[in-house]
């Protein structure tokens, strides 16, 4: 049975917490709100789009307006920005398991349009056979069941995860696969629920090693 590694993408994979601070900042002034700053938003991110837009605009005391979701997810900035880039390490990461025979897949909550742009603009999308993003789907993590479904979207195998989120932890928790949650990413370490945390790309391919 072949091995298969499922990332999460925004915190795990990719540094986006600069872009995506910027398209919600342009909704924000398109409301004639103050902009929030890249610290303020990166705690926000990782439950989805709408639900990113109703922290930022709650940070105000106001309501998301009936426009600014499908403007937000229309975004350039969230299909590959010029301030998203790979965390150190992980590109050669991936080349080289995708090279050793595993197979590769995102699951994210992240809308699939702009998650399989920004895998493109990075080089990176060839690699994955799966991408799972927060409306592929009936549901998203962490129902188990999206990652079930992305899963078997890749061909199945002996699977882990691997995010920066509870909601990645919790998914694997339900869907019976063991996880990773890497140190660098947007979540306190309290979101790792007990699972091993890594500080790096060379700690995590130790720990997928264990696959």
């Amino acid at each position: 049975m072949h091995r298969l590694a499922v990332f999460d993408l925004d915190g795990t994979l990719v540094d986006t917490a600069p872009d995506i601070a910027a398209a919600l900042n342009r909704r924000l002034a398109a409301a004639r709100l103050a902009a929030l700053s890249v610290a303020q938003v990166t705690p926000m991110i990782g439950d989805g789009a709408r639900v990113l837009l109703e922290r930022g605009f709650a940070a105000h005391g106001a309501a998301v307006p009936a426009d600014a979701l499908d403007a937000f997810v229309a975004d350039p900035a969230l299909e590959g920005g010029e301030l998203s880039a790979p965390f150190p390490g992980l590109v050669d990461l991936l080349r080289d398991m995708s090279a050793d025979g595993w197979r590769l897949a995102v699951c994210t909550n992240k809308p699939e349009k702009p998650a399989r742009a920004l895998l493109e603009r990075l080089g990176l999308r060839a690699l994955f056979h799966a991408i799972g993003g927060g409306d592929s789907f009936a549901m998203r993590k962490p129902d188990p069941a999206h990652l079930l479904l992305t899963m078997g979207a890749a061909g199945g195998g002996r699977a882990m995860m691997v995010g920066d989120h509870q909601n990645d932890m919790l998914a694997a928790r339900g869907a019976g696969i063991p996880a990773v949650f890497v140190g660098w990413g947007y979540g306190p370490a309290a979101m790792a629920l007990g699972n091993p945390i890594v500080a790096d790309a060379a700690a995590l391919r130790a720990a997928l090693n264990n696959v």
